[in-house]
This record gives structure tokens, sequence and C-alpha cells, in this order.
């Protein structure tokens, strides 16, 4: 009886240490799978002091990047994008085809929680989103409860995107 207690104490206690990180899924594997095996040209937007002003604006908080990487190919462009959830960076792909979201994907999550937001049933809702002129997505994003900084996250970094894609196909 002693031996099934201790067992049940060690499992709640260790079940308080697991935490939601981990990597996911590599840049070049998500390239890989948006693009069907064909080589993206990487390029780099450099950032100038009116860019930066709106990403701020976007981002809530002041954007210190000179460029920001992305690849392309015709016009559909893939960006890897870093913002934090609570603590911790959350790496992001958004994958755009002309002005529109296809795919956002959670590469890497850093966060002790809030994870839910890798999962599709959430990221598909940033599907055939686009920007509107005051920088919002079009589509309605869904919170989920426990994960808030970790949805901001995300919809910070899908507004970005589609933004800056904006400035590379104009």
């Amino acid at each position: 009886m002693k031996n099934k207690l201790l067992s049940v104490v060690i499992l709640c206690c260790i079940s308080l240490f697991v935490s939601a990180k981990g990597t996911y899924q590599t840049t070049e594997q998500f390239l890989k799978s948006v693009f069907q095996g064909e080589q993206a040209k990487a390029k780099s937007i450099w950032l100038k002091g009116d860019d930066k002003k709106i990403i701020e604006s976007i981002m809530s908080h002041k954007y210190n990047r000179l460029r920001i990487r992305y690849w392309q190919l015709n016009d559909e462009t893939v960006w890897v994008l870093d913002e934090i959830g609570k603590e911790k960076p959350i790496t992001v792909a958004i994958h755009i085809h002309g002005k529109t979201i296809q795919q956002v994907k959670v590469l890497a999550f850093r966060e002790s929680r809030g994870d839910e937001v890798r999962h599709s049933f959430f990221t598909d809702q940033f599907m055939n989103a686009t920007l509107t002129e005051d920088h919002q997505l079009t589509e309605h994003i869904d919170g989920i409860t426990g994960a808030t900084m970790s949805v901001r996250a995300l919809t910070k970094v899908a507004r970005l995107a589609l933004w800056l894609n904006n400035k590379v196909q104009p």
C-alpha cells in the first residue's frame, strides 16, 4: 500500500514538471512541405524607420530587427517569425499565397503551457485570412482558455507576416 501511495505521489510531482516545450518541425521541413521539394529563394527585407513604426503597432512592442528573412517561390512566401508568448519565444511559420494565409504552423514552442496553439483546430482558423487597411486579420480567431498569451503571439505574427508579404508582393 505504501509503495502504491509513493508511486502516485511521485507521478503527481513529475506531472508538475512536465512542460509543453518542443520542436515540432524544422524550417527546412516546413519549406519542403510547402514548396513540395522545389527550391524557394531565400530573401531578406530590410526595415526602415516607417516600417518599424508600423511593425511596433502590429506587435504592440518595440521591434529591434534590421531585416527579416523569408522564402519566396512565384507568388508564395513563407515567413518564420518568433514572438514571445508569456515569457519565451514561439517560432511560427506562415505560408502566404498571393495575399492570403494558406497555413500557420508552430515550429517550436518553449513555454511551459499554452501549446494548444500548435494544433490544427487552432491554426486552421488563420486559413484564408488577409489583412485589412488597419492591419487587422479579416478572420476572427477564437482564443483558447489558458493559452491567451500564445494565441496573441500567433495572431500578431500572422498579421506581421501578411503586412511584410504585402511589402514584397505589392
